[in-house]
């Protein structure tokens, strides 16, 4: 059995985001030489996340706007995390968003339904942040 890790760095230029990284998933299997197997996608960083949906600009919207109502990034003061970072919301966002991804391998190629995509999401950007990818298969 083969084991493959490598980091993806991310610097997003706003607060939150979402990035289409399925190509990058996919060009670490291909490094990796695994034909069959599973790869495990996760942020590394507690105020972003790592999930599967489609990839339509709306939907993404939608995302913005149903987690700010959840968690609202102002009032600051609002959370009591909130001291030296005001970044309360953005653990709250990646808490519903989710962690990691898991997904399977099978002859060299993500294993998907025709909609499905890897996102990174972020929602305290604006510095660089790592997301791993392990692959394990034959």
């Amino acid at each position: 059995m083969k084991s493959f890790r490598k980091e993806l760095v991310f610097t997003t230029s706003t607060r939150r985001s979402y990035t289409n990284i399925t190509r990058e998933v996919q060009a670490c299997i291909d490094e990796s030489g695994v034909k069959e197997g599973l790869v495990l996608v996760n942020a590394m960083h507690i105020t972003a996340s790592v999930f599967v949906n489609d990839d339509e600009r709306g939907l993404h919207n939608d995302f913005e706007k149903w987690l700010e109502k959840l968690a609202p990034e102002k009032p600051y003061e609002q959370y009591q995390h909130n001291g030296y970072e005001d970044n309360a919301d953005a653990h709250l966002k990646r808490q519903i968003m989710g962690r990691e991804v898991v997904a399977a391998i099978t002859q060299g190629r993500l294993d998907f339904g025709p909609w499905e995509q890897i996102f990174y999401g972020e929602y305290d950007g604006k510095r660089p942040k790592r997301v791993l990818v392990k692959i394990i298969g034959e």
